[in-house]
């Protein structure tokens, strides 16, 4: 491939900040659209999410939540099902157009059905069962499209696509919603994931034309269908010491998003359900502009330089450090500072670097088995945590500073499974010499 860096002055300058080749610039463009779209479609819907949970008390948002893994669970398994019978190239454009068909489903529902309550709490299961589920894809898709040595350059340029689509989401919602009403912003999001499909199409032909990757190009026209088992992706999953310890890594991060979410909610209850959106939209657009900043410009630089375990446990260790400032001032500011950091060390470092993991698996490890832990082990870690926060909150009647602490000896935990997995991820990217791993003699 070639290292000549782009001549146009955008192209130059993204380059010499994020360090893109020239045969490289136009697929990373348009993978920064890719995610910029689907983020945009979810965070149009996101805020009026968030804003639902309170009126529902801890027992009540925890039974959504154990609603919601077991959709996340089923849609797992039809997935998995759907693999068996698909052809390779419909898959990723199907998922999408599959959401895109459920958005109108729910659209019609919250207009002609009367029980608000539950059509909420389905609008609510359903928007965090996406939330997860186009991302995994998306990623899976990424660590399909780019090869191994791409990846630690172009993924954090990548992911601040989402940052961007996070800002410009709830902006649409706000300057929408009082022209269309709160149901039809279902129908601007089922538009943008078509828009999305049309994106994928050029980024095949991107693959063959400039990345190079013949690897990769080889498995699309040797390989065009899944192994039948609806099951394999389980199989694989538990077959697999590396693969597992991703999903550690995946329940101990739910672990700790879970228990912040639910103390937020907790302070926010007393506030009307107004008051309750623009705090969570505050939330998220600081989150978003300061995600911007570092995956564009810090991301790719961490990973290179400092390496993969770096990467992974930073975040880990820096939130060890800010439980503690949260146990001396329990307090919904600070709180609210405390879940902005975190999620800004998630979206732009850790989420990024998670996802080159799999740029060292096989391609149907990257489709089959990779929702499963990206959705299934995260909803199980919801669930499990938010009925132990309920426990925790109710029986033993712990208060912010008590569910801290507990956060924190949690977060010290993570640290250590990311420093493992970041070093069997440098063990087993050294050791595979250009394969894919998995291919032919299996998992460790």
């Amino acid at each position: 491939m070639a290292s000549t860096k782009p001549k146009s002055t955008i192209a130059r300058l993204a380059g010499t900040l994020s360090r893109i080749e020239r045969d490289e610039f136009s697929a990373t463009l348009l993978s920064f659209l890719f995610i910029f779209v689907l983020m945009t479609a979810y965070s149009i819907l996101k805020p009026v999410r968030d804003g639902l949970g309170a009126d529902w008390g801890a027992v009540g948002l925890s039974t959504t939540w154990t609603i919601t893994f077991i959709a996340s669970v089923a849609a797992v398994s039809i997935y998995g099902a759907i693999l068996s019978i698909t052809r390779f190239r419909s898959l990723v454009p199907g998922v999408y157009t599959f959401f895109a068909a459920t958005f109108l489903v729910l659209y019609v529902a919250k207009e002609f059905f009367a029980d608000p309550v539950w059509v909420n709490k389905g609008f609510y299961v359903w928007v965090s069962v996406f939330s997860l589920f186009h991302l995994s894809v998306f990623w899976g898709f990424m660590a399909d499209l780019f090869n191994k040595s791409q990846a630690p350059r172009l993924f954090g340029i990548i992911a601040a696509g989402a940052s961007v689509g996070s800002i410009v989401g709830p902006m649409v919602t706000i300057f929408l919603v009082d022209i269309i009403g709160t149901n039809s912003m279902l129908l601007v999001s089922a538009d943008l994931l078509l828009v999305a499909i049309l994106i994928i199409f050029a980024l095949e032909r991107l693959r063959i034309s400039k990345l190079g990757n013949e690897e990769q190009v080889a498995q699309t026209s040797q390989w065009q269908e899944f192994s039948k088992d609806p099951f394999a992706g389980f199989q694989i999953l538990f077959s697999s010491k590396y693969l597992l310890i991703i999903g550690a890594f995946i329940i101990l991060y739910a672990t700790i998003s879970t228990f912040v979410y639910f103390e937020l909610q907790d302070l926010t209850k007393h506030y009307d359900i107004n008051t309750r959106t623009k705090i969570w939209s505050s939330i998220d657009w600081f989150t978003n502009v300061l995600t911007l900043l570092t995956a564009a410009f810090v991301t790719s630089r961490i990973v290179t330089k400092l390496g993969m375990s770096t990467a992974l446990a930073l975040m880990p260790a820096l939130i060890t450090v800010g439980i503690l400032v949260l146990v001396a001032a329990p307090t919904l500011v600070v709180l609210a500072v405390f879940q902005v950091a975190r999620r800004v060390g998630n979206y732009a470092i850790t989420r990024p670097s998670r996802e080159m993991l799999y740029t060292i698996v096989d391609r149907e490890t990257r489709f089959r088995t990779k929702p499963v832990i990206d959705i299934a082990f995260y909803r199980g870690g919801d669930m499990i945590t938010a009925w132990l926060f309920t426990f925790l909150t109710t029986r033993l009647e712990l208060g912010l500073a008590g569910i801290a602490i507990i956060t924190s000896v949690v977060a010290a935990a993570w640290t250590a499974v990311a420093l493992r997995l970041g070093r069997d991820y440098e063990q087993r990217k050294n050791q595979s010499s250009g394969a894919q791993i998995g291919e032919t003699n299996g998992f460790a």
